[in-house]
């Protein structure tokens, strides 16, 4: 896209950053022995929280701190899942390899919130344990995440509202007092702007594309549309921790998604949907009250690791 509004992120780096790979073949990586067996994701990882000040601030419950790492975590976990179900049925290859590489960005933010939770609660957990190990009632993301995968411009509606969304309170959470949210945050702008890009990118293509393109993506926005409002529901945690300079209460980045969304949707010649009824506080992800599809995306995300307690790989 052309549009300097559209493709510059918070901290004028446009796109993602590469990583330095090491030498040998992905398969030889996986081959070597690390002395660090994991379960989620794979062998070789070390601490995610290595070389960060991970002692909890001053003044500040530690158990909050991992309340709200769960929820941004979580968020990042679930739709990290969901876009990996487009493995073998995106419309084509590049695109694949695009959503895979942003559920890989949204996993490994998901490995730095979760395992900061386990740390700042005293629990221990770790990421793995916290990814697999609980319930449904114990996950915090918001519910637009747990929608069953739908067609393509489902997908791409729902990342633009996801990405848009998150984007905005990463880019506040930079400031975060709390240096391991700060550091995951600068870390999540680069990424999550390249996806709100992307995702804005084919908005337009298909809503200004052909007849039946069109159709499709009017039937996602509708769609999407009733679960915009609970992002924007301050959970109390939420109040708290923006209170204690930690985190980001959303209610303060709608205007700014509202500017975003209303800029895309006219490059792409749709209409904003009207407004959604106001979320009712206490009966949203965030409280641990989920859609009937969670449980199902659950079971398949844990099978494994519940099957096998304890093994590694």
């Amino acid at each position: 896209m052309a549009r300097d509004d559209l493709t510059a992120d918070p901290t004028g780096t446009v796109g993602p950053t590469a990583a330095g790979a090491p030498a040998g073949t992905a398969l030889d990586a996986l081959a070597e022995d690390h002395g660090d067996a994991r379960w989620a994701y794979g062998t070789g990882f070390h601490d995610p929280l290595a070389g960060l000040d991970t002692a909890v601030p001053d003044g500040v419950d530690g158990d909050v701190l991992a309340a709200y790492c769960l929820m941004l975590g979580d968020d990042a976990l679930i739709m990290s899942h969901r876009l990996q179900e487009w493995c073998a049925h995106a419309p084509e290859l590049e695109e694949e390899v695009a959503l895979a590489n942003i559920a890989l960005d949204l996993l490994g933010q998901a490995r730095l919130l979760l395992t900061r939770a386990g740390q700042a609660d005293g629990t221990g957990r770790t990421e793995d344990d916290l990814a697999f190990l609980r319930d449904a009632g114990e996950f915090r993301n918001v519910r637009l995440v747990e929608a069953p995968r739908g067609d393509f411009a489902f997908c791409m509606v729902r990342l633009l509202v996801f990405a848009t969304w998150r984007l905005a309170l990463l880019d506040r959470l930079t400031a975060s007092r709390d240096p391991v949210l700060a550091a995951a945050a600068a870390k999540g702008v680069k990424e999550v702007a390249y996806h709100r890009d992307h995702a804005a990118m084919w908005t337009i293509r298909l809503g200004d594309g052909t007849a039946e393109s069109r159709r499709r993506m009017l039937a996602a926005l509708d769609a999407v549309w009733p679960q915009v409002g609970e992002l924007f529901t301050p959970h109390e945690v939420e109040r708290r921790m923006a209170e204690a300079g930690l985190g980001v209460d959303p209610s303060t980045v709608r205007a700014e998604f509202d500017h975003v969304i209303a800029d895309v949707l006219a490059e792409a010649t749709l209409p904003v949907p009207d407004l959604a009824a106001p979320h009712e506080p206490g009966r949203g992800g965030r409280d641990g009250v989920h859609t009937a599809e969670f449980d199902a995306l659950l079971a398949e995300l844990q099978s494994v690791a519940r099957a096998h307690p304890g093994a590694t790989w």
